[in-house]
């Protein structure tokens, strides 16, 4: 564990999808967002909570603070765990979302070694088979992208991604990560109905 890394659960998006707040949804008999703190307690030694509806505040035992800013989506959240991150002593955030059940331990793992190792990175990030090709809600930010990532905000832009040219990216090949398990199940975001559906399906299959 790296006493230099911060865990972070970002939990500040309204659910519009799913319409009732999806961190607390259960698969197999248990909430995401306890799957999400579990998985990242065993990674990390300290975690704190981003979360801008009180009910999923009160949902775990951990510190939590509402977004810095207000409809900036995820990245608000994650700026608002950079600087919580930075006025703690923290140089680095790993931040992971509220909606990933199936989440590895060992790939937040690998990303708390990669910073340890970084020298010059700003963020470390897993390659995903997803449209973006990285997977932004589960990597690891330095301090230093703070402003990098207000200013992307500043100018409308509230992309994961939108500030990634500005920064100095690490990214964990794709390969690394299949190692660990299937990308399609380890960055899984529950998002609607059919999502957990689809998710307690995966029950028994997933590693």
């Amino acid at each position: 564990m790296s006493p230099h890394t911060l865990g972070a659960i970002i939990a500040g998006g309204a659910s519009s999808r799913f319409g009732t707040p999806k961190a607390l949804a259960e698969v197999d008999g248990r909430r995401i967002i306890d799957r999400v703190a579990s998985t990242l307690a065993a990674a990390v030694p300290t975690s704190v909570l981003i979360a801008n509806d009180p009910v999923i505040a009160d949902a775990l035992p951990l510190e939590s603070r509402p977004d810095v800013v207000t409809g900036a989506g995820a990245l608000g959240g994650v700026l608002t765990a950079a600087l919580w991150a930075q006025e703690t002593s923290f140089d680095w955030v790993l931040a992971v979302a509220c909606d990933m059940p199936f989440i590895e331990t060992a790939l937040l793992e690998l990303l708390v070694v990669r910073t340890a190792e970084a020298r010059t990175a700003d963020l470390i990030v897993p390659a995903s088979n997803g449209p973006r090709g990285v997977e932004p809600l589960c990597a690891a930010y330095r301090t230093t992208c703070i402003a990098p990532i207000r200013a992307s905000i500043e100018r409308g832009d509230t992309r994961m991604i939108g500030f990634h040219r500005e920064i100095r990216v690490s990214t964990i090949p794709l390969d690394e990560v299949i190692a660990i398990g299937d990308p399609a199940s380890l960055f899984m975001n529950v998002n609607t109905r059919d999502d957990l559906d689809r998710a307690s399906r995966m029950i028994g299959r997933v590693r």
